[in-house]
């Protein structure tokens, strides 16, 4: 991390710098990239303040404490910057990851599946689905949407009785009712 020390109404001391050397040095294995920081070291009668402007990629911290003696200002400030560093990692890890689900696990997902084996007939359970075996009956599509409306699902299945074949009649978002027939 490069480091600049300045001295305001205060003799430039070789202690004062490597102390904040060495503090800043633990900073360098929790930042991303390499960093500059500013520290600024000032007495006002009996007030040691030191201030410190850390900028690294997008991240920019610019802190300020003030106490009795120097060393415990430095203390303070360096607790206060890892705290900062610490709440930004975990900020733009939040950030980065959201709600999304990366493709990784999706694909260790698929590769871990385990799929029926169509040569055993009890084979067909697979843990992620729940199958339910319906008694499909031979009705009309004006019956199916009765029964669909005082059903509290979104679709049903049944055998079309004119075509004789399976037709899955189900709600859409704008309150119309859809129909799905095989060709």
């Amino acid at each position: 991390m490069q480091t600049t020390v300045t001295f305001k109404k205060l003799d430039p001391s070789d202690s004062l710098k490597t102390y904040i050397q060495k503090k800043l040095g633990r900073f360098d294995k929790m930042l991303d990239s390499p960093a500059e920081a500013h520290v600024v070291l000032s007495v006002e009668k009996i007030r040691h303040i030191a201030e410190i402007t850390l900028t690294c990629d997008r991240l920019k911290i610019h802190l300020k404490e003030e106490s009795e003696s120097l060393y415990s200002s430095i203390d303070t400030l360096m607790d206060k910057l890892k705290i900062q560093i610490k709440k930004n990692k975990e900020k733009t890890k939040k950030h980065m990851s959201g709600k999304k689900k990366s493709i990784k696990n999706n694909n260790s997902f698929i590769e871990n599946q385990n799929y029926p084996d169509q040569s055993s007939p009890n084979s067909g359970i697979v843990d992620n689905i729940i199958i339910e075996k319906i008694d499909t009956k031979p009705m009309d599509i004006d019956d199916a949407a009765i029964i669909l409306e005082s059903e509290k699902n979104n679709f049903f299945v049944f055998n079309n009785a004119r075509t004789e074949r399976l037709n899955v009649i189900y709600k859409r978002n704008n309150g119309k009712m859809g129909l799905i027939q095989p060709i």
